[in-house]
């Protein structure tokens, strides 16, 4: 049984993380814990707890939001009660509650947001308090469309980083039913020059987790073209390595999987060590 974190912005909570969670309830048993912290926490830095770069003000939370976030609580228990679902519920109106959520994906195999709320306010671009939660989390996480289809299919994404390698390890570490599904090992570049960079080894391993694997290269820039690429892989899930405040990857930058996860194409995993 694995501990699945779900973390919501109180006044919002997403029908699709929590579908995702219960789609992976069926596959294996999972014991859900519930983060909802209040809207006015959520529009605040995810790094209180280092005393640096943020006021040591938290607006206080009014009692519409106040009600709001009881209404997701209670719909939240109300969901895991009917689909036999083990949860918890972490409810935090106090100062540290984001790195209390930090600390909180520590102790947790895998954190699912839903990616949509952290848009209502910022048009189409991901904000800086997603970037810092998928930066600073210490287990896997998953940024879930409101919409999707559940994986049908996996597509690693590599570049040959250490990141890439140790974010496909993680998904068949903690999602193995997934990992039965199609998987498709992706190595883009700019040109059609240079060799998949360490193939054999990579293949070794990815066989080994996935049964049904398929290697494809592709001759193009990703940070351009990969996001497009993706728009005709109905139903699959992404993987991919560290997501850091300038990029996740020497290769698929930073505006490559900003692009998918703002454009709601599909679910992502991303991990960092």
């Amino acid at each position: 049984m694995k501990k699945i974190l779900l973390a919501f912005d109180g006044s919002h909570f997403s029908s699709g993380a929590f579908e995702f969670a219960r789609q992976l309830h069926e596959l294996e048993p999972v014991l859900v814990t519930g983060a909802f912290l209040p809207q006015a926490q959520t529009t605040n830095a995810w790094s209180y707890a280092d005393g640096m770069t943020a006021p040591m003000f938290i607006p206080l939370v009014d009692s519409v939001d106040d009600e709001r976030l009881k209404a997701s609580v209670e719909k939240f228990e109300t969901l895991c009660q009917k689909n036999g679902m083990e949860y918890r519920v972490h409810e935090d109106r106090y100062d540290f509650a984001l790195p209390e959520l930090r600390e909180e994906t520590r102790f947790a195999d895998l954190l699912i947001i839903g990616s949509e709320v952290f848009y209502q306010q910022m048009g189409n671009t991901i904000n800086e308090y997603l970037q810092d939660v998928l930066h600073t989390a210490e287990c896997p996480v998953i940024v879930v469309p409101e919409k999707f289809d559940f994986p049908s299919s996996v597509i690693l994404s590599y570049d040959g980083s250490s990141s890439s390698v140790y974010a496909i390890k993680q998904f068949s570490y903690v999602l193995p039913a997934l990992s039965e599904k199609p998987a498709i090992l992706v190595y883009a570049e700019d040109g059609g020059d240079n060799e998949v960079p360490k193939q054999s080894n990579i293949e070794e391993l990815a066989a080994r987790h996935f049964k049904d694997l398929t290697l494809m290269k592709l001759d193009m820039p990703p940070e351009k073209y990969f996001s497009t690429w993706m728009e005709n892989r109905k139903g699959a899930l992404l993987v991919s390595g560290a997501f850091g405040r300038s990029g996740f990857s020497q290769l698929f930058k930073k505006s490559f999987i900003a692009d998918i996860i703002a454009n709601k194409h599909l679910p992502v995993f991303i991990a960092h060590k």
